[in-house]
């Protein structure tokens, strides 16, 4: 059975999601094609939406055994991991009911299988009910997302052994975790973990954590961890693993033997590209799986676009929903679309970091002269009544203009937090400068009134 569509896309993740329903409020004809079973891709299924439902419960753990009302707290081990999971289901199945609801009010053809590329305009889907559909269209937009990378040497089929992906269907409390990898995702699972109750350590082949972070931001990320009982250590290269039913040796080439309950690894993601047949497109994946696009999302050929986790950097589900309206405005001949340069981090970490703009490293290497406006949670009322008293908020700005360079927040709500400086750092002319915290009257006792108090701190330093 043959289909013919205005555009097709492949992969129902955020990136995916945003193209199709661009292309189609834009009156063209449009299928969607997912590998799974349902519609959301891997931030919904393994991603973003079911580990920061995770985080969500352990958060409220930690808060309440940290308020001072409650002196005895509750025994992180009294928690039942998969039984938490078993919640989060819940969050993903609301998820998956309102993205379906999204295509059909759009009416949005939806393929549930695997795609495959039979030349530049048509493809092959092996329907999960063992279908084969041929589709064709003019312009294919490529947003199949990414997969933990997999080195040949781990058996992840090992029932001690997670990546990212495969860590959410843990079935059992390990008493000890090994996390190798100290991204984003290995510095979020460190905490989560640690705040359950487990020993965690947490292996970093870099010299510190999140080095693209402001050093202050990321010098305080690595106390908060320790200070949760997170072992971390750095400049530590995998050399083997051996595993036992009972438990699991990771060797590092520095000598080292560390001996856990089960071992995550988050050392690097790949694109899914491999099952795509590119080859008879034109088209080759680098070997990372991923796709080269111009500023306009287009690959070397002219009616295919690739967006999301398979073109690299960012990887955020937030860029991934701008770059899928960017890539549908371009398939459809508009001259000008948007291309997502700068984003705001959002690392959901306990307490959770963001930061967007240039960093004090930055800065000094470039020669651009700057000074810092600090606001300490604990000195904010709100913080002081959630209990939330850990962080700060951070701005870096010009001394003679007083141009906002860079906002750096860690802390509770940070990623929350630092849109109210994206904002302002976006203004055209005057409107960019630390002064409009000054002037405006911020809501008493919130957390953004730390804009506030960290624009009188910088500009106190100026006298």
């Amino acid at each position: 059975m043959s289909y013919d569509f205005d555009a097709i896309v492949i992969g129902a993740g955020p990136a995916g999601e945003s193209a199709a329903i661009n292309a189609a409020k834009h009156g063209r004809r449009v299928a969607i094609i997912e590998d799974r079973p349902q519609v959301g891709g891997g931030c919904t299924h393994k991603g973003t939406i079911p580990s920061k439902a995770l985080r969500s419960a352990v958060k409220q753990l930690v808060r309440f055994n940290r308020h001072p009302l409650f002196h005895e707290g509750v025994d992180p081990n009294w928690f039942d991991f998969p039984k938490i999971m078993k919640n989060v289901q819940t969050v993903i199945r609301e998820q998956v009911t309102m993205r379906e609801r999204y295509y059909g009010r759009n009416r949005i053809k939806v393929f549930h299988g695997q795609a495959s590329f039979t030349d530049q305009h048509s493809v092959q889907v092996k329907a999960l009910d063992g279908e084969n559909l041929t589709l064709t269209t003019e312009d294919f937009i490529i947003a199949c997302g990414s997969r933990p990378y997999r080195p040949d040497s781990i058996d992840f089929s090992h029932a001690r052994v997670y990546d990212s992906d495969t860590i959410l269907e843990m079935a059992h409390n390990p008493k000890k975790l090994i996390i190798y990898g100290a991204g984003v995702i290995g510095c979020e699972y460190a905490s989560i973990f640690s705040g359950l109750g487990m020993k965690v350590e947490l292996v970093n082949n870099r010299e510190r954590l999140l080095e693209f972070l402001d050093d202050e931001i990321s010098d305080a990320l690595s106390y908060q961890l320790r200070d949760h009982g997170v072992m971390v250590r750095h400049r530590e290269e995998f050399e083997k693993l051996e595993t036992t039913d009972n438990n699991i040796t990771l060797h590092l080439a520095s000598g080292k033997r560390i001996v856990a309950d089960a071992l995550l690894w988050c050392n690097g993601r790949s694109g899914n590209t491999d099952t795509l047949n590119l080859d008879v497109t034109g088209l080759t994946a680098d070997h990372r799986g991923q796709l080269k696009v111009n500023q306009r999302y287009q690959t070397e050929i002219d009616n295919i676009f690739a967006i999301g986790d398979v073109i690299g950097w960012p990887s955020l589900a937030s860029a991934a929903y701008n770059q899928g309206r960017s890539a549908a405005a371009a398939a459809r001949g508009k001259e000008n679309s948007r291309f997502v340069a700068e984003v705001a981090t959002g690392i959901y970490t306990l307490p959770e970091i963001s930061s967007v703009g240039a960093t004090e490293r930055e800065l000094t290497e470039s020669k651009i002269p700057y000074e810092v406006g600090r606001a300490f949670f604990k000195d904010c009322a709100r913080a002081q009544i959630s209990g939330s008293n850990v962080g700060m908020l951070k701005l870096l700005f010009c001394p003679d203009s007083l141009k906002l360079l860079g906002i750096h927040c860690f802390g509770a709500e940070a990623t929350e937090i630092v849109h109210i400086g994206q904002a302002i750092m976006n203004q055209q002319g005057e409107g960019n400068s630390i002064e409009y915290f000054i002037k405006t009257t911020f809501n008493y006792p919130t957390m953004a009134e730390a804009y506030r108090i960290a624009a009188l701190n910088g500009m106190n330093r100026l006298d």
